[in-house]
């Protein structure tokens, strides 16, 4: 059934319209079987969750599917009820899990598609409209145990003027692992691969400037050849930035450290923050907090994980993740990511964990070594999130100007929100409602100019003669 209706400005849901569809297919002409409601995000669930339950006219069990909840949470849609279950899901419903008992889908078109942008560097979540193999497939959802409705709140036209497919992940994301595995394997140019959706030049060029930054590459074309790291990096199975940390940890002194949060950063998030117990959550994990660095945050959550791990039983392993809303499943991810990366890395080291980094005791420790370990693990870190560096702008206390003129805002959750020091950098840089710069650290921009020099533009400007010295001085500007 299409039902058309006008989009909210903000969300581009109408929660009104999604409430009226619910009520209408379970009214009594339907005694029977659960309702699915497509929406495109965890804040659009949330608004229709309130409206649902603000309508007192049908007694509903109505609960959130999304993928930031906890498995708790999740199991609960498997569960059966004495009420008529409601399912508010995200696209994580049309293909990755069924949900049992479902005889009537609600579809708003829209779901949240990631896009990278290759101007800007900036994985973007806009809502977007779906394809209609999309379209097709939740449809679907309402008829596998016998005949049921969909209600489409778009009209025929509108589904008519999509496209037949949602576009492949080669047209939308950063090709930096692609190009690097592609010279690796002597595969030739990526610009004359026979791809079946070639991507556009403009991702094809970041690309290049990824690696080139990444050092992987001699210059940042397609002339560039692999360098010495750009071998290594194509050996390890994990996003180029993530690889490059790891081999600067083994120059810094710091790979075990580097290692455990190259897998922290390959995993979804462990920590949980169920919707009813938010404040319970943020509490708990006060125990890991600390006050500079959301990535000193996640090696603290490990310690005391493994410390854990090795004094106690699996049940109280479990018990000790939910007391303090730390998800048992992800770190059992992270754990085995982890012990790979190890293996590959540290396949030399000695058994009784010294560093392969570290020096003889009997020579003068390097540099670098003599630097506290919480610098040397960002300095690592820095090699791989050039261009995730900010810099805090003079007009506001919280507002950062990032690379190639991205104004950032750090995201709530991180352990700088609202500190606002001078310069920062972040794993990742996320468009939502705002550009968000996620899992953050404070830095020390003299680390930038070396880490860095590669990639910098060198400017000399106003040229005079300084009385004090009695020389010629310029300015040196360095972008």
């Amino acid at each position: 059934l299409y039902r058309p209706v006008k989009p909210d400005d903000e969300s581009g849901v109408d929660e009104q319209a999604v409430a009226d569809a619910v009520e209408d297919v379970l009214s009594p002409r339907n005694p029977t079987g659960d309702v699915l409601v497509f929406l495109p995000g965890e804040r659009e669930i949330r608004d229709c969750l309130r409206t649902l339950r603000a309508r007192s006219v049908l007694d509903l069990d109505i609960l959130p599917l999304y993928s930031r909840l906890t498995n708790s949470e999740q199991d609960r849609i498997f569960r059966s009820s004495d009420k008529r279950r409601v399912i508010l899901a995200t696209n994580v419903a049309e293909t990755s899990l069924t949900v049992p008992g479902i005889r009537y889908v609600v579809d708003t078109g829209l779901s949240r598609q990631s896009r990278y942008d290759p101007r800007t560097r900036v994985q973007r979540l806009p809502i977007a409209v779906i394809s209609q193999a999309s379209a097709d497939q939740r449809a679907g959802r309402c008829g596998r145990i016998g005949p049921g409705i969909c209600v489409r709140l778009y009209s025929r036209s509108q589904y008519d003027q999509w496209p037949k497919f949602s576009p492949p992940e080669v047209l939308r994301t950063n090709l930096a692992s692609v190009i690097l595995q592609m010279k690796s394997l002597g595969l030739g140019p990526i610009e004359e691969f026979p791809f079946v959706d070639p991507p556009s030049s403009a991702l094809i060029h970041d690309g290049y400037q990824t690696l080139h930054e990444l050092s992987a590459i001699d210059a940042p074309n397609a002339s560039g050849n692999l360098t010495g790291v750009g071998l290594r990096l194509a050996k390890l199975p994990v996003d180029p930035r993530i690889g490059r940390m790891i081999l600067a940890a083994e120059d810094e002194g710091c790979v075990r450290e580097v290692v455990v949060l190259a897998a922290a950063l390959s995993i979804q998030d462990p920590r949980d923050r169920p919707m009813s117990r938010q404040r319970d959550a943020d509490t708990a994990h006060l125990v890991f907090w600390n006050e500079h660095s959301d990535f000193l945050v996640l090696l603290s959550i490990w310690d005391q994980y493994r410390a854990a791990a090795d004094s106690l039983g699996h049940t109280a392993l479990h018990q000790w993740c939910r007391d303090r809303f730390i998800n048992a499943a992800r770190m059992r991810e992270w754990t085995e990511v982890e012990r790979q990366l190890r293996g590959l890395v540290l396949d030399g080291e000695d058994e009784d964990g010294a560093d392969a980094a570290e020096e003889p005791e009997h020579e003068e420790p390097r540099t670098e070594l003599k630097r506290p370990l919480t610098d040397r693990i960002h300095r690592a870190l820095m090699t791989g999130l050039l261009s995730n560096v900010c810099c805090r702008d003079e007009g506001g206390p919280f507002e950062y100007q990032g690379s190639r003129g991205n104004r950032v805002s750090i995201f709530p959750g991180s352990v700088l929100f609202r500190k606002g020091p001078k310069w920062m950098m972040a794993a990742e840089l996320v468009q939502t409602t705002k550009l968000f710069a996620r899992t953050c650290a404070k830095v020390d921009p003299a680390w930038i100019e070396e880490l860095a020099s590669h990639v910098m533009q060198r400017i000399l400007g106003d040229p005079h003669f300084d009385r004090e010295t009695g020389a010629a001085m310029v300015w040196e500007r360095l972008t």
